[in-house]
């Protein structure tokens, strides 16, 4: 992402620039600090191996044409989903999620989701 003429290429923590987490339709972005926090904190748990997001923030659109649900953290700025590490289980992903302070966390094939809501939520939509 470096030297790429995107509006929201700046970095906001050690590990993840803005541009990361914006919605896929219109590239405007709403995220939490505490989510950032937190996933640079899972991501030291994770022998410091990079974080790739699938998804971060969603505009209530793009989250309509995606299939997201209709209360979907994403539209909040409080969740992403994050791709499967190398060398980890999605199993071993979401328990070091919850470890970490995550409070939603969904399993799918190939990525986890995980969010603060303020109440805690698990779901399995491995195939």
């Amino acid at each position: 992402m470096k030297g790429s003429d995107k509006l929201n290429d700046i970095k906001i923590s050690p590990h993840f620039y803005l541009s990361e987490f914006e919605s896929r339709d219109t590239k405007e972005v709403k995220i939490s600090k505490e989510l950032i926090d937190k996933l640079e904190i899972l991501r030291d748990r994770l022998e410091g191996k990079p974080l790739y997001i699938n998804s971060g923030y969603r505009t209530p659109e793009h989250n309509k044409a995606v299939g997201g649900a209709d209360g979907s953290k994403h539209m909040e700025g409080i969740a992403c989903d994050v791709r499967k590490v190398d060398g980890y289980s999605i199993d071993e992903m979401a328990e070091i999620a919850e470890d970490v302070g995550f409070t939603g966390i969904g399993k799918y094939d190939s990525f986890i989701h995980v969010d603060i809501r303020g109440h805690k939520a698990r779901w399995d939509n491995r195939g």
